[in-house]
């Protein structure tokens, strides 16, 4: 088969397309024939070896896809050949076929076609489990969502509306907020221009955000850490800011506030019933 390597650590340009011997499964795993390949800021850090696991060289990034079951392992039980799925690999789907463990794979809706699900399982997955399981986000509470522009952030703008959400997003444009609208935003902040925590504040009269979701990092976590809310809960997405913050841990106590770690691919694999849960609820059934 053939696969788009990385044979060592540096930009996506230093990639190269080879030939390759196809995935065997193990007892637990299946067989995708891959359709769509999704492409996330993940796969970048993973070519860059700056992200949470370095896979050995010579690997083939791609931490999603959506394709066809082509062949089950023995264990596997609630999937078959042929079936449409998207599936959460890690690496490895920038490829025809890629082995997946069956508890990282789920059915694609029959309305749902390859690309759509081929980018829909990370983002909507991590933001789903971020406000759900996480946040605990409830009916008229108040979630700040930075990184707005971006999949995991516009993901998070649509879920947080549909729980019953006001929604306000900070970016650092006005083309950005627009996007952020038009996904269904109550409210816009461009911190290029104003302070995010005095814009916070104004908004909620005071009272800052219930519930924070950063996919940012750095000067963002930094501000808005001292914009939550008493009882607030701040999800810590990720960094792509490039700088990991620290925490003023005398804030947390100020405000009886929770700071949330969120790491929905490890979610998935301890908890996968509760992630189908989340994807059945998602799909609207």
């Amino acid at each position: 088969m053939k696969a788009l390597l990385c044979k060592a650590f540096g930009s996506a340009s230093t990639l190269v397309l080879e030939d390759v011997p196809g995935p065997e499964i193990k007892k637990n795993e299946i067989l995708l024939d891959v359709h769509a390949a999704g492409v996330n800021f993940p796969d970048t850090l993973i070519i860059e070896g700056k992200y949470q696991f370095k896979p050995p060289f010579p690997f083939s990034p791609g931490g999603e896809a959506a394709g066809v079951i082509s062949a089950v392992g023995e264990k596997v039980t609630h999937l078959k050949p042929g079936d449409r799925v998207m599936a959460l690999t890690g690496w490895g789907s920038f490829a025809e076929q890629v082995a997946v463990p069956g508890y990282n794979v789920l059915p694609i809706p029959t309305s749902m076609d390859f690309t759509t699900a081929a980018a829909f399982s990370m983002t909507y997955g991590t933001s789903m489990h971020a406000l759900k399981q996480r946040a605990n986000l409830q009916a008229g509470e108040t979630l700040l969502v930075l990184g707005a522009s971006g999949g995991v952030g516009l993901a998070a703008v649509e879920i947080g509306k549909a729980l019953g959400a006001r929604v306000i997003v900070a970016a650092s444009s006005a083309e950005k907020l627009e996007v952020a609208k038009n996904a269904g935003a109550d409210e816009l902040i461009n911190y290029s221009e104003t302070s995010l925590k005095d814009e916070v504040k104004r908004l909620t009269n005071g009272n800052g955000a219930d519930v924070i979701y950063d996919p940012v990092g750095g000067d963002l976590f930094d501000q808005a850490i001292r914009a939550i809310a008493w009882n607030g809960r701040l999800l810590v997405v990720g960094f792509a800011s490039g700088r990991i913050p620290d925490l003023p841990v005398n804030l947390t106590l100020l405000k009886g506030a929770s700071v949330v770690g969120v790491f929905w691919g490890s979610f998935a694999q301890r908890q996968p019933q509760d992630n189908a849960a989340n994807f059945k609820q998602l799909k609207g059934n």
